[in-house]
């Protein structure tokens, strides 16, 4: 399936858990210890912003991670001018930017932040998530393939342990190092 269909599809699964967010939210604590809610608005607003920059052949900045203090407007804008960045022609194609990787990868990692902050911020503030199927295949295809290269960069941590009942979504998240069923 086409990168940017599914990342509209990832878009659609987002856009109401960020939608929920209430100001009261913004300085709990999320399954990345790093960031709080707000945080991690922040994070994942500038992930969307950086990689429309690298479906067009551009460098990315992730040196430092800005507010965004009209997040809530944003995110329906910026997430839409991501689908259409990879949807243009060529954007899946050749090297991205100064990540120096097949552009389809990077889409891909665009797709999984998306999807996976997605639900930290569900968790975080006691939404509940679900990813679209397809979008869970392609992402969960992508960790396969990329988790020990994210472990060395201290992009994933180990992985954790998934509940023996744990859904396809709960062992994906337990292979990103992630507790699949964290809690505040």
């Amino acid at each position: 399936m086409k990168l940017s269909v599914l990342l509209d599809r990832a878009r659609d699964h987002a856009l109401p858990v960020i939608a929920n967010i209430g100001d009261d939210d913004l300085t709990k604590p999320t399954p990345c210890a790093d960031y709080d809610v707000r945080a991690l608005l922040d994070h994942l607003l500038h992930v969307v912003v950086e990689f429309q920059k690298l479906a067009a052949k551009q460098d990315g900045d992730f040196s430092h991670t800005p507010s965004y203090p009209d997040w809530r407007a944003q995110y329906p804008a910026e997430t839409a001018k991501l689908v259409e960045a990879w949807g243009q022609p060529g954007a899946t194609e050749g090297i991205s930017g100064s990540m120096q990787m097949p552009a389809e990868t990077v889409g891909g990692m665009a797709l999984l932040d998306l999807t996976i902050h997605a639900s930290d911020l569900a968790q975080a503030t006691g939404q509940r998530f679900e990813p679209d199927a397809e979008v869970l295949t392609e992402v969960t295809n992508l960790v396969a393939q990329m988790a020990p290269m994210a472990q060395e960069w201290k992009v994933f941590k180990a992985p954790a342990e998934a509940p023996a009942d744990a859904s396809p979504f709960e062992r994906l998240l337990a292979t990103t190092g992630r507790d699949p069923r964290w809690s505040a």
